[in-house]
């Protein structure tokens, strides 16, 4: 009974952080912009302000299963939006405690290993056609960093991205089977 409670309470209480950083990052008024900084499609052209939606979604997942119980669709859902997109996507920014606290928290069936990197590769290079759809629109770079390189240097600073992501993902199946001893029911397929 403890674990179901300490569960429930961490899940409304990660949402709840959530709701109100995203709150306070789309109410707050700055009086002047930092160099850099433009104003084209506003925080939603940030990774880690779209990690927020991702995390508040997911933990709103995890209180419907905590509420609801063993409805299958609802708790499939959840897994794999852990798996393919809160985990590997959440450890880009300070949100990875949290997500590390989930990972202890709650086992998580992952799908198979090719249903899941294929998700997770066409949400990435869907963020990565939003930046250059940005430069393209704004004439800026999301990150200045990516500025400094030739078009050759950004194919291989974005494909190093992606291998990044692929190699989280493995991560969190591998630290999920540790964990919680899923080797055998967790989907693997190459």
């Amino acid at each position: 009974m403890l674990p179901t409670i300490v569960s429930r309470v961490y899940h409304i209480t990660t949402f709840v952080w959530y709701l109100l950083l995203i709150y306070l990052l789309l109410n707050t008024q700055y009086s002047h912009t930092l160099p850099g900084v433009f104003l084209y499609a506003g925080q939603w052209k940030y990774l880690t302000f779209l990690n927020l939606f991702l995390q508040t979604f997911f933990n709103g997942l995890s209180i419907l299963v905590d509420i609801l119980g063993p409805m299958m669709w609802i708790r499939s859902l959840r897994d794999l939006f852990f798996s393919v997109l809160a985990f590997p996507v959440g450890t880009h920014t300070v949100v990875l405690p949290l997500i590390l606290l989930e990972l202890f928290n709650t086992p998580h069936q992952y799908p198979k290993r090719r249903t899941g990197l294929l998700i997770l590769g066409l949400v990435s290079i869907s963020y990565l056609l939003w930046v250059l759809w940005i430069y393209y629109a704004a004439g800026a770079w999301v990150y200045p960093l990516l500025g400094q390189f030739n078009r050759l240097g950004l194919v291989l600073f974005f494909s190093v991205s992606l291998l990044l992501v692929m190699l989280l993902y493995l991560l969190g199946e591998k630290l999920t089977s540790l964990i919680w001893g899923l080797a055998d029911k967790t989907k693997k397929h190459k």
